[in-house]
C-alpha cells in the first residue's frame, strides 16, 4: 500500500516511515496552531470580559480647589553682617586671664618666693606704662614723616631726632629711619654712631633702589634699631642740598620705612625746606625754656600759618627742651599755655646729662625722667597717625 494510500487509510505517518526503511524514532505529535493576534483578542474579550456588577448610582464628591501658589520668596539683599560673638562667649567672660607677672619691687619678690603660685599682678604704674607702649605701636598704613625743625640753633633739635626716632624703632616693630636735611653739615650721623662713609648724596646717586638690602648699604644703625642717613660733610662739595634732592629721597625711602625724621636746619627759606614742609605729616617744634627761644618757636608758627602751611602749624607738637640745669627763670606755666593755646601738644623734657654731652645718644643711659617724657612724646606723634592723610602732599 502506498503511503498516499495509507494516509487516507487512517495509518499513522509514524508507521509508514518505519515501513518505508526511515528513521523510527518516535515523533512528538504536533501542536496546534496558535491563533493569530485579532484571535487572541476576540479571544480574550470572550473570556475575560465579564458583565460588570450592576452598582447604585454615586454621587460625585466635591473635590476642594487646591490653593493659590505662595508667591516666591525674595532673596534677602546681602548686607553688613555682625559677626561679634554673643556676650555668653565674650572672652572677658569666658575666658580667665593669666596675670603677667610683675617686674619689680616687692610684687615681683613675692611671686619669685611663692615660685609664682602668688602672683600680685602689676602695679598701676606698670600698667601705665604699658598702655603708654601701646599707644606708641598703634597701626600706621603706609609711611608716616615727622619734620623736626627750630629756628634758633643749640635748643636740641638733633637730639629730639635721635631720641624720639629711638623710642619708635625701640618699641614699634617696623622700619624707622632720620634722615639730615640740614644743608650746613649737620650732625645727625654722629650722635647715632660712627657715620659710615657713605651719606644722602650716594643714596640718590645710586643705580638701584627698589630692595631694603640695597638701601641700607647707606644707612647708620643705633642700638635702638634707628637707621640713620647722614648729610654731605665734605667741605669741598659746594651744592647744597635742594628740595628736588629731598623729594626724590623720600620717594626712595618711603618704599622700605615706615616711620621717617627728618633733621631740618634752623632756616626756613633754604630750598630743602620747601620739600620737607609740603611732604611732611607731622611738625615737632623745637624751642627751649628761654625768652629767645620761644619767640622763635612761636615766629615759626607765624610763618607756617602765612604761607600756606596752616594745617601743619595747627598739628604741630612743640617741645621744650631744658639744655641747662636748673629751674628755667620764665614762667613756665605761661609759656605752656601759650603754645598749647596754638599747637596740638606741648611737652617738656628735663635737662639729662647724657644728652648734654653732645655724644652717641644711648637710650639706656638716658635718666627715667627723660626716658619717660620721650614715651609721651612719641604716643603723642602717634595719636596722629590715623589721620596723616590730611596733613601730608603726596611724595613726587
Amino acid at each position: 500500500m502506498s503511503a498516499e494510500a495509507r494516509e487516507h487509510a487512517g495509518v499513522p505517518h509514524a508507521a509508514v516511515v518505519a515501513e518505508e526503511g526511515e528513521a523510527t524514532t518516535a515523533v512528538e505529535p504536533e501542536l496546534p496552531e496558535w491563533p493569530r493576534t485579532g484571535d487572541v483578542e476576540t479571544l480574550g474579550r470572550h473570556h475575560l470580559e465579564e458583565p460588570a456588577p450592576e452598582t447604585s448610582a454615586v454621587e460625585p464628591v466635591q473635590v476642594p480647589s487646591p490653593p493659590p501658589p505662595h508667591p516666591p520668596r525674595r532673596k534677602p539683599e546681602p548686607g553688613p553682617y555682625d559677626l561679634t560673638p554673643p556676650p555668653a562667649l565674650d572672652q572677658s567672660n569666658l575666658v580667665n586671664p593669666v596675670k603677667p607677672a610683675p617686674r619689680k619691687g616687692w610684687r615681683r619678690l613675692v611671686h619669685d618666693v611663692t615660685g609664682g603660685y602668688v602672683n600680685p599682678g602689676e602695679s598701676e604704674k606698670e600698667l601705665e606704662h604699658e598702655r603708654l607702649l601701646e599707644k606708641i605701636r598703634r597701626p600706621l598704613r603706609g609711611d608716616y614723616r615727622i619734620a623736626v625743625m627750630s629756628l634758633k640753633g643749640g635748643v636740641g633739635k638733633t637730639t629730639t631726632t635721635v631720641a624720639l626716632g629711638g623710642v619708635f624703632a625701640s618699641v614699634r616693630g617696623d622700619r624707622v629711619i632720620a634722615i639730615d636735611a640740614n644743608p650746613d653739615l649737620g650732625t645727625l650721623a654722629q650722635r647715632v654712631a660712627a657715620p659710615g662713609p657713605a651719606t644722602i648724596r650716594d643714596l640718590l646717586a645710586a643705580e638701584d633702589t627698589s630692595r631694603y638690602t640695597s638701601v641700607r648699604r647707606f644707612t647708620t644703625q643705633a642700638k635702638s634699631r634707628l637707621e640713620v642717613i647722614g648729610s654731605e660733610r665734605d667741605p669741598a662739595v659746594s651744592e647744597a642740598f635742594s628740595e628736588d634732592d629731598y623729594r626724590y629721597a623720600i620717594d626712595i625711602l618711603q618704599h622700605h620705612y615706615n616711620v621717617m625724621l627728618t633733621d631740618c636746619g634752623t632756616g626756613l627759606m633754604h630750598s630743602a625746606m620747601s620739600g620737607v614742609l609740603d611732604l611732611a605729616n607731622t611738625l615737632v617744634l623745637i624751642t627751649s625754656p628761654a625768652l629767645d627761644g620761644a619767640q622763635s618757636a612761636s615766629a615759626t608758627l607765624d610763618w607756617l600759618n602765612l604761607h600756606g602751611y596752616e594745617q601743619l602749624a595747627a598739628n604741630a607738637v612743640v617741645v621744650i627742651s631744658a639744655a641747662h640745669p636748673g629751674q628755667a627763670t620764665i614762667d613756665m606755666e605761661q609759656l605752656v599755655g601759650h603754645f598749647r593755646s596754638r599747637a596740638r601738644a606741648v611737652h617738656l623734657v628735663p635737662f639729662d646729662r647724657h644728652l648734654s654731652e653732645g655724644a652717641t645718644i644711648d637710650l639706656e643711659l638716658l635718666s627715667k625722667k627723660t626716658r619717660a617724657s620721650y614715651l609721651e612724646l612719641a604716643a603723642t606723634v602717634a595719636e596722629d597717625f590715623d589721620s596723616r592723610h590730611r596733613h601730608a602732599a603726596p611724595g613726587h
